[in-house]
């Protein structure tokens, strides 16, 4: 099960994805991986389908680009940056609980070359959000 642990190596949005991007640093010209967080995978419970953006599309930040299937719910997904799509964690789309159990590394959802940020929070930030 996920542990809610938040790393701080990467930035958050308040939608509960995360870009593997440092708090503050500047978007790098290679491409970012982009997942969701362990309070959405816990939220979530278990993932039975995933819906991912094409690779070469071009997806925009905080405009849905896909969406991840519980038994619970279904939930939009909201990429925390722009730019083109470079890769999709296809392990991830064939075992969809493998987001739940490892959200922050195997559980990855896509590749993006970035060519801007939305709103991002850092660690701290992200989790003051979701205290209680």
């Amino acid at each position: 099960m996920a542990t809610n642990v938040i790393p701080d190596d990467r930035s958050y949005t308040e939608e509960h994805e995360w870009v593997l991007v440092a708090p503050g640093a500047a978007l790098p010209e290679t491409p970012v991986r982009v997942g969701i967080t362990s309070v959405a995978a816990a939220a979530l419970g278990d993932l039975v389908f995933v819906d991912l953006p094409d690779v070469g599309a071009t997806i925009t930040a905080g405009e849905s680009c896909g969406e991840v299937e519980s038994t619970k719910t279904v939930s939009e997904l909201y990429p925390p940056v722009s730019g083109t799509v470079t890769a999709v964690n296809s392990a991830a789309v064939d075992d969809p609980s493998i987001i739940t159990a490892d959200p922050y590394d195997a559980g990855w959802l896509f590749e993006v070359e970035p060519t801007a940020a939305g709103n991002l929070l850092t660690a701290a930030e992200y989790a003051a959000r979701n205290e209680g």
